[in-house]
């Protein structure tokens, strides 16, 4: 692996040292496309579960439960896994974890048993928490602190075009497909798991380059991180944010169901979950751009806000504007995760995989949030049941304007 130490200031790098990070980039882009491409297709396999097990929505919630709770639980664990091999080596073993996990779901539906579901649901996450503690303190650093966030939105929007291009691909062959063939889920899966081991292959023949500004495997002594104020406020707010945006990803399609908001067969409501996915692509992109000349903080807190409007809109309305407004919240949220997270890890240094860690944990608020919304959604109705995602901007607009300081 190729020592180099990013410049954070206005000096010019060596050619050879640009093409290297160019390179690496790419690679990080291509990782980051992976693990939006499989996280977004729980939204297309909930569904299809409540169906063939006849469970309810709090029931169905478990799936994400089990996903996102993988990454409060082997999250502290890939950080010290990531300080001994360092970054390169922890996106090989998150890889080899994580189509581990998705060849599992081929057992799973042989067997019809939800828990062994549940199961396969928490390796395959825990495979791509290996790759998120790795990739986006990684991608952070690959270059000046000044154009950071501005960077891992850009990777960001890979992940959003994975994200974007799984539930319209889910929709045809596990939605569309369920009615004549039982096994819809073995095949895409097994495919994932193939492309994944193919990709940790690659990954260990690669040359990334060592980033000795964050990535040190010195065993001396470490300040205490939950001393960190913007770190730990940063944490919670990561909680709230993929809590909130997974929880609408979840019940989009039995939301667009309703016939008082779009009436779609499952097929086609899966289908719109993709525009949703699309719409923080596009974000992501507009993000990366609006953040070289706004404040990161400014251009989080618009968006929050935005957010909060667009689902009040949603909770009060029917029709076209209910499930526009809806699929809306997703331009919005787009830049959330990589502004929240380069805000929360800044200035960690050779602590960066730690606190890169414990940043990821706060993705466990995809396990708890849907939860809670599934509980509401069955006592109060779908539609008001989004109050739940909307208090959690809420939080991460107070976070954007005072919680950095």
């Amino acid at each position: 692996m190729t020592d180099t130490n990013p410049d954070n200031g206005s000096a010019k790098m060596p050619e050879a040292q640009q093409e290297t990070q160019k390179f690496a980039f790419f690679a990080m882009t291509c990782l980051f496309f992976f693990w939006g491409f499989i996280t977004s297709l729980n939204d297309i396999l909930i569904p299809h579960l409540k169906e063939v097990f006849d469970l309810s929505y709090t029931q169905v919630s478990l799936v994400q439960s089990c996903f996102f709770g993988a990454y409060f639980i082997i999250s502290p664990i890939a950080g010290r896994i990531i300080s001994k091999v360092g970054f390169q080596q922890g996106i090989v073993i998150g890889l080899l974890t994580a189509a581990s996990g998705a060849a599992l779901f081929y057992p799973s539906e042989e067997l019809h048993i939800y828990v062994i579901y549940l199961f396969s649901f928490f390796i395959l996450a825990s495979g791509i928490t290996i790759l998120q503690v790795a990739a986006n303190p990684y991608v952070s650093a690959l270059g000046p602190d000044s154009t950071s966030a501005s960077r891992l939105n850009l990777a960001q929007a890979a992940n959003s075009a994975g994200t974007a291009l799984s539930p319209y691909i889910g929709a045809v062959l596990i939605l569309g497909a369920a009615a004549t063939d039982k096994t819809t889920v073995q095949g895409p899966y097994l495919t994932i798991a193939v492309i994944l081991f193919v990709a940790a292959l690659v990954f260990q023949k690669i040359t990334l380059p060592v980033l000795s500004n964050v990535e040190s495997r010195a065993e001396g002594r470490s300040e205490n991180l939950w001393k960190r104020r913007s770190l730990v406020l940063g944490a919670l707010a990561i909680f709230f944010y993929v809590g909130g945006e997974v929880a609408i990803g979840t019940f989009l399609v039995n939301y667009f169901a309703e016939n008082a908001i779009a009436g779609l067969d499952e097929e086609a409501a899966g289908k719109m979950v993709a525009v949703y996915w699309f719409l923080a692509m596009v974000g992501r992109f507009v993000g990366a751009a609006a953040m070289l000349y706004i404040k990161a903080t400014k251009y989080l807190a618009i968006n929050a806000l935005i957010a909060i409007v667009m689902i009040g809109v949603s909770m009060n309305s029917t029709g076209d504007v209910a499930m526009w407004s809806i699929l809306s919240v997703g331009f919005f949220n787009s830049i959330m995760f990589p502004t929240i997270f380069t805000l929360a890890v800044k200035g960690l240094g050779s602590m960066t995989s730690r606190g890169s860690g414990l940043v990821c944990q706060g993705i466990v608020g995809g396990a708890l949030i849907p939860l809670i919304q599934g509980v509401a959604a069955d006592n109060m109705g779908i539609q008001m049941s989004f109050i739940i995602p909307m208090l959690c901007y809420v939080y991460i607009a107070w976070y954007a304007m005072k919680g950095t300081n």
